[in-house]
């Protein structure tokens, strides 16, 4: 058995205000788990994105979150659970005023290929991108596979 404080973990860099990796921390072999604060404007994700193998989860316990899908956004407020199957598009933003928790978990852990989509002023639309870590490590970038412009920073 494996008892850890969220308090006592440290944040990842990314699009969420605070994203807690628990899947190191419990020792979890065969899923992902991560806690995460949304502050209003804030997204779990880097993008518009599918994961080749893996299913995602995500339990609100605060706020309300809504989520982008091929077909229409769909709010998901406190004490309910989504769920998004493996190549299935999403994207969860706080679009809300109150900040958002929520308990993420992927499965298998390996999520295979992930394709990001994201609007590339440049190109005139959105494009695919890849994300990349600055050579000094401060920082994440979103980069438009079709013109290497970067479209997001996230510390």
């Amino acid at each position: 058995m494996r008892k850890v404080r969220l308090d006592d973990l440290d944040s990842r860099m990314g699009p969420a205000d605070r994203s807690l990796p628990l899947t190191d921390a419990l020792g979890v072999t065969d899923a992902a788990l991560n806690v995460y604060e949304l502050a209003p404007g804030d997204s779990f994700a880097y993008g518009f994105h599918a994961h080749e193998n893996q299913e995602e989860i995500f339990y609100v316990l605060e706020g309300t979150v809504t989520f982008r899908t091929l077909d229409d956004d769909v709010e998901v407020g406190a004490g309910e659970v989504v769920r998004f199957a493996p190549g299935e598009f999403q994207r969860g933003v706080n679009r809300g005023d109150e900040r958002v928790r929520a308990l993420a978990v992927g499965a298998p852990q390996d999520a295979g290929d992930t394709e990001i989509l994201r609007e590339c002023p440049e190109c005139g639309g959105e494009t695919t991108h890849d994300l990349e870590l600055a050579d000094d490590r401060s920082e994440i970038r979103a980069v438009c596979e079709e013109c290497g412009m970067v479209t997001g920073r996230f510390d």
